[in-house]
């Protein structure tokens, strides 16, 4: 969740943990106050910001990014990581094995 207090070396270095953990999927979301006992929204985060913690963590190696002021953290992300692993979306440092339908629709397997 974006607009907590954080501040963009404490986003980059949790997104850097992520990666060394080997996690493919991150999603980023604007934090929404559920109440009044709970803590209070910080800022509200820019759509342009959103973006460019998506195109960071794309770089970054994540095979699958959602991020928005909607999104949560289970933002549509299993279909989404399977829908991109089935394209054949890998990273290539972790030798991942992928299916990946083919025009015929025959299912082929290859080792990145």
């Amino acid at each position: 969740m974006l607009g907590v207090g954080e501040t963009e070396e404490q986003v980059l270095d949790a997104l850097k943990e992520l990666r060394k953990s080997n996690v493919d999927v991150v999603t980023f979301g604007q934090y929404m106050r559920p109440t009044k006992k709970h803590m209070k929204v910080d800022r509200y985060v820019e759509p342009a910001e959103f973006e460019k913690w998506k195109q960071v963590a794309e770089d970054m190696g994540f095979l699958y990014v959602a991020s928005g002021p909607l999104v949560r953290s289970s933002y549509k992300a299993g279909e989404f990581y399977i829908e991109n692993i089935l394209r054949g979306k890998t990273n290539p440092a972790r030798g991942v094995k992928t299916e990946v339908l083919s025009q015929d629709s025959k299912l082929e397997t290859s080792s990145t």
